[in-house]
C-alpha cells in the first residue's frame, strides 16, 4: 500500500507540473464551467419561474442536486476523463504493452496516471452553490458530513462504469462514442429524479444508476432518505468496482498486444 501511495504522489506531482505549463487554460476552463453552470441554472429556473416545482422539491433543494452534479462533474474532469478516456488510445497505439510490463496493477496505472486541474472551477462553483443553497435551507455541517459516504460511492460507481466501457476497447478498439453516450446519460443527474416520468426514473435508478450519483447524496444532505438507500449506494459501488476489476482481467485475456 505504501508503494502505491508513493507512486500516486509521483503521478500527481508530474501531472500537475505538466499541466501548469498552460496556465491560461485554467481561465478558459473557469469561463466554460461558469457558462455550463449558468445554463443549468437557467434551465432549472424555467421550471420554477411560474411557481411550478418538482414533486417534493423546492427551488433551494433542487439547487442541492445541481450542486452535487457540478461537484461530481468537476471530480470527473480532474481524475476520470484524463485517465479513462486514454484507455482507448493506449489500445489503439499499442502503448498498453508498456503498461502491462510495469510491476504494478495495470488498472491502478491506467486510473491514476494523470490528473487535470482544469476541473477545479466546476468543483469550486459546485461547493459555492452547495453552500448557498444550504444556507438558505438552514443546513448544518452534519448534513454535509453525512453525504460524504454516498457521494464517494457515487464517484466509485461512475469510475467503475467508465472503466468497464473503456475496457471494451480491447475488443472493439474505437468506442469513443460509447463513453460519450454515458456522459450524455449522466447529464440527467442535473435534476431530481422526480423530474422524469416513471419509466425514466426506473432506467436512471436501476439500469444506469444516475440517481445514486446525485439525487441520493442530495437527499442525504437534506435528511430525507432512509438508510437503505445509503446501503444501496455502498452495495452498488462495491459491486461495480469488483465487476470492473474482474472485467479488466477478462479483457486482458483477449489482448494480443501491438506486436503480435
Amino acid at each position: 500500500m505504501q508503494q502505491y501511495l508513493r507512486i500516486l504522489k509521483l503521478f500527481l506531482g508530474a501531472a500537475i507540473a505538466a499541466e501548469l505549463e498552460y496556465r491560461f487554460n485554467f481561465i478558459i476552463a473557469a469561463i466554460s464551467s461558469l457558462g455550463n453552470l449558468t445554463g443549468s441554472l437557467f434551465g432549472l429556473f424555467l421550471f420554477y419561474r411560474t411557481g411550478y416545482k418538482f414533486d417534493g422539491w423546492i427551488w433551494e433543494e433542487a439547487l442541492i442536486v445541481l450542486a452535487v452534479f457540478t461537484i461530481l462533474q468537476g471530480l470527473s474532469a480532474i481524475f476520470l476523463i484524463p485517465n479513462l478516456n486514454r484507455i482507448v488510445q493506449q489500445v489503439q497505439e499499442g502503448t498498453l504493452d508498456f503498461v502491462l510490463l510495469k510491476p504494478i496493477s495495470s488498472q491502478f496505472w491506467l486510473s491514476t496516471r494523470t490528473v487535470s486541474p482544469w476541473g477545479l472551477p466546476d468543483l469550486i462553483f459546485g461547493f459555492l452553490l452547495l453552500g448557498y443553497a444550504g444556507s438558505k435551507l438552514g443546513l448544518g455541517v452534519s448534513n454535509y458530513l453525512l453525504s460524504l459516504l454516498p457521494l464517494l460511492c457515487g464517484i466509485i460507481s461512475l469510475y467503475s462504469l467508465w472503466f468497464i466501457l473503456g475496457s471494451t476497447s480491447i475488443w472493439f478498439v474505437k468506442i469513443y462514442n460509447v463513453t460519450e453516450v454515458l456522459r450524455g446519460l449522466l447529464e440527467a443527474g442535473r435534476y431530481p429524479m422526480v423530474a422524469y416520468p416513471t419509466a425514466y426514473r426506473f432506467f436512471f435508478t436501476f439500469i444506469v444508476p444516475v440517481a445514486f450519483l446525485t439525487t441520493v447524496p442530495a437527499q442525504v444532505i437534506l435528511d430525507r432518505v432512509s438508510g437503505s438507500w445509503v446501503l444501496g449506494s455502498f452495495v452498488l459501488a462495491s459491486g461495480l468496482f469488483f465487476a470492473s476489476v474482474r472485467f479488466w482481467r477478462l479483457a486482458l485475456r483477449y489482448y494480443t498486444s501491438a506486436s503480435s
